[in-house]
């Protein structure tokens, strides 16, 4: 009896031995890639075996399954072992066994005295009541056994039934987060390289992604920006450098050769006066372009001031302008002030309108206006011209670019370098056989404080 009892009481722990046996094993074989990659990978997170590291997609997808699966592992092996304990537990075949045999021998004894006939039966009912007790326990301790292999197989389908589950859902998460991630690390690439971004691209992924997207896309055409400024920069402070020099070379000889050319005048015979005029003129023209020289990349010392921009603009329109061309003009009333320097917008003004008037030629017109925009001042300057290809276009603000014989290529610089130094900013726009629009635009405000911007701080900043 002691040796069934010890064979019964353990008999319901082997059961759930052999249950826990198998879902570890399972979790040992999930988690054996990752335990396998950090063996090779070792401390410090080495390089692995191959040199190259897994993909985003595949180290989310694996991170997303374990996370999935690790819990119903341990839910599954705790829910399984309570399930075979409680079974074990309730299985009372040994004692209901060990009650049915003691019960018979009893019975075999007490047969063997004298009964009454009520006793006899008495004693036969309690005979049947102990055998079906031993047959109920028998079939009980049946369902139980078939019981605990329905719980093994149920565990075990419903690990296999969740990783399937979590694969689908680790795979589509993983691909809505890696195919985005992806994309935006391969646009990283192309803002280091200086490579425009696609504008258009697949929406995929979380609306968080979209304004990554915008993000890097704004982080990108602002780098380009700056970029684009500090070689401008760059180049007009070296053209700067080359033109100061240049003045300074151009002025000395030029004194003497102007008296020099006052004197020949006076005293050269009559068939030399027409070469006399020449040189004169020559000589104007030399100090003409040494001033303007000197003017690039400087503005006039001294505070800023209150202009009246349609009055600037009337004035210098009608002074440039000649009378074979149409002067359009258009300015409107009760302008708001902006702050600057009178006589370099003055400049500015006169050389935008200066190239529009040798752009045109014949009797054609120029359309001058002047209007109001939001916090800006618009001075929209156009012609009849014959206009300029894209490739001219891109270059006329640059220094000693020109399309003019003998010119000097510095107006427009000079007009731009000017614009921009007060806060405003200049484009144009141009069809060949159409003619040319210049949009310059002046920001409205009444703070003389701090005035205009140094040229040397804006100058290659273009819009």
């Amino acid at each position: 009896m002691n040796e069934m009892r010890k064979q019964t009481a353990t008999k319901p722990d082997a059961e759930p031995s052999r249950t826990a046996s198998r879902p570890g094993s399972a979790a040992e074989s999930a988690l054996d890639p990752l335990a396998s990659r950090e063996g090779v990978r070792g401390p410090g997170h080495a390089a692995p075996r191959d040199g190259t590291r897994a993909p985003f997609r595949t180290r989310l997808f694996a991170m997303l399954l374990l996370f999935a699966l690790i819990p119903t592992v341990v839910v599954t092996l705790a829910w399984t072992g309570l399930a075979a304990r409680t079974l074990s537990l309730l299985s009372a075949r040994s004692a209901w066994e060990r009650i049915a045999h003691s019960g018979e021998e009893a019975l075999r004894a007490v047969d063997r005295a004298p009964l009454s006939p009520a006793q006899r039966q008495a004693l036969e009912r309690h005979e049947a009541e102990l055998r079906e007790s031993a047959q109920l326990a028998r079939r009980f301790d049946f369902v139980a056994g078939r019981s605990m292999r329905l719980v093994l197989v149920g565990g075990l389908f419903v690990v296999v039934l969740v990783a399937i589950g979590a694969s689908r859902v680790a795979g589509h998460l993983s691909r809505q987060l890696s195919r985005p991630l992806d994309e935006l690390v391969g646009w990283t690439g192309l803002v280091r390289m200086g490579r425009p971004i696609p504008e258009q691209t697949d929406r995929r992924g979380a609306p968080e992604f979209e304004v990554l997207r915008s993000g890097m896309r704004t982080m990108a055409m602002e780098l380009e920006t700056g970029r684009r400024r500090a070689l401008e920069a760059e180049r007009a402070e070296a053209f700067r450098e080359s033109a100061r020099r240049f003045a300074h070379e151009l002025k000395n000889p030029l004194t003497p050769i102007r008296f020099a050319v006052d004197r020949l005048r006076r005293q050269a015979p009559e068939e030399l006066r027409d070469t006399v005029d020449v040189l004169a003129e020559e000589a104007a023209r030399l100090e003409t372009m040494a001033r303007s020289f000197a003017q690039f990349g400087r503005l006039p010392d001294g505070p800023p001031a209150e202009i009246d921009v349609s009055e600037l603009v009337t004035r210098v329109a009608r002074a440039v302008v000649p009378e074979r061309l149409t002067l359009d003009l258009s300015c409107g009333e009760e302008l708001p002030l902006v702050v600057g320097f009178h006589e370099s917008l003055v400049r500015a003004v006169t050389n935008i309108l200066i190239n529009a008037v040798d752009a045109t030629p014949g009797a054609g017109t120029i359309q001058v206006a002047v209007y109001r925009e939001p916090s800006m001042v618009a001075i929209r300057i156009g012609d009849s011209g014959t206009g300029m290809t894209p490739e001219v276009l891109q270059r006329i603000f640059e220094p000693y670019v020109t399309t003019k014989p003998g010119g000097t290529g510095l107006g427009l610089a000079i007009a731009r370098q000017t614009i921009e130094a007060h806060r405003g900013t200049v484009v144009a726009s141009s069809i060949v056989g159409h003619g040319t629009v210049m949009l310059v635009r002046l920001p409205i405000g009444t703070d003389t404080s701090g005035g205009p911007r140094s040229p040397m701080s804006n100058i290659g900043v273009g819009t």
